[in-house]
């Protein structure tokens, strides 16, 4: 079906397929070992955080957010910083399990500015925000864009980052509950359950940002020009490939799959399916539109059998193992722990693997300006290295 799906083709086993997990073949990219061939392994090299949940690199430190809305420096060789970098607690609302202070992505001029974008549960009212804030001062704290998300505390989503465009993308979840009430995800109408992409470099009329016209959605009758992608469920984290500047979503299912999507460069207006569609099959029929496409996950695996809750990370970019790992996207699961990783091959297929554990309750991966991978846990608190090995 080349990535696509139409529901009318969906068969109703499919719920109950298990995601298939092959190995590579051998010798199929450029050398690489096939992925059961390697394995993930996990140092610990700091601990102490509250709660953490992003992770952004900035220059030669890593930034990590806190739920309870701070923000603390990480540095590879220095470690963990002992006092905040930014404390805006007194704006965010972190008392449920899914609010808080959950993105953050350092500015362009960074270096010269210290500015970061945020996005966080605000208290009072439970809207998501997204502000543009200097470290060091939260009186600077200038408020972009906001989505109402009062009903409901879960499906937050939250991640920012920039993509190859230089355009700021965040990502939002469906409103929260189960099942998509409100049927947001798929109505163009709203910012939920979307991955919106915007300027932040200018301001265009009222607004403190402009909507590139190159968004899918700009003259489209009744919908939010910002939105980029959309049909999402809670896409927690998704990541940009710093080679060929592809996208990689990870969206938390409902309670029969957990998915990965992946998307080509600065291709918008994809639907993901979300709520006709759970992974790969239909979720609730009467969401479904006929003779529309929905892009169907490139991984996935079912919820309750490998994990609870899919956590998105990067494609390993790195030097150090290059020869294991390159090219390779790294996920794993928030209950399961278990390390998932997929390559796309050169007949566009991908191939998936589960090439070990990652230490309980992951909450976000980072990487440093090498490209090497870190992940932080959430309850627990510790900050740990990535690395891989070769096995037998």
């Amino acid at each position: 079906m080349s990535g696509l799906r139409r529901t009318g083709l969906v068969l109703a086993t499919a719920a109950l397929l298990p995601a298939v997990v092959s190995p590579a073949v051998a010798g199929e990219r450029g050398g690489l070992p096939p992925l059961d061939q390697v394995k993930v392994v996990t140092t610990e090299v700091a601990t102490g955080l509250v709660r953490p949940v992003a992770m952004a690199t900035a220059g030669d430190r890593i930034l990590i957010t806190e739920k309870r809305g701070t923000v603390r420096s990480f540095h590879p060789t220095d470690g963990l910083a002992a006092d905040p970098v930014l404390d805006i607690s007194d704006r965010v609302n972190s008392v449920a399990n899914e609010r808080g202070l959950l993105g953050i992505a350092p500015a362009h001029d960074f270096a010269r500015t210290s500015q970061v974008y945020v996005t966080y549960t605000r208290l009072a009212d439970g809207a998501l925000t997204l502000s543009r804030v200097t470290l060091g001062d939260p009186s600077s704290e200038q408020v972009l864009l906001t989505q109402d998300h009062s009903r409901f505390s879960n499906h937050n989503g939250g991640q920012l980052a920039f993509g190859p465009d230089g355009y700021l993308y965040w990502s939002l979840g469906d409103g929260g509950s189960g099942g998509d009430p409100d049927a947001n995800a798929l109505n163009l109408g709203t910012l939920l359950g979307k991955i919106l992409r915007i300027d932040v470099n200018r301001s265009c009329g009222e607004l403190p940002y402009c909507v590139p016209q190159s968004n899918p959605f700009v003259h489209t009758a009744g919908a939010r020009p910002e939105i980029w992608a959309y049909g999402l469920r809670n896409p927690w984290r998704f990541s940009f490939d710093r080679l060929d500047g592809s996208l990689w979503i990870a969206d938390v299912g409902q309670g029969a799959f957990e998915e990965v999507n992946h998307a080509r460069p600065f291709k918008g207006g994809v639907n993901y399916g979300w709520s006709c569609m759970e992974g790969p099959a239909v979720f609730n029929a009467a969401r479904c539109t006929p003779d529309t496409d929905y892009t169907a996950p490139v991984f996935h695996y079912q919820t309750r059998v490998d994990g609870c809750a899919v956590i998105g990370g990067h494609v390993y970019r790195g030097l150090k193992h290059a020869r294991l790992a390159f090219g390779t996207y790294i996920a794993t699961d928030y209950c399961s722990a278990n390390a998932w990783a997929l390559r796309k091959n050169r007949d566009g297929t991908y191939t998936n693997a589960r090439i070990g554990q990652f230490p309980a309750q992951v909450s976000s991966f980072g990487v440093d300006k090498f490209g090497e991978l870190y992940v932080v846990t959430d309850r627990a608190g510790q900050v740990f290295r990535v690395d891989f090995e070769r096995v037998s």
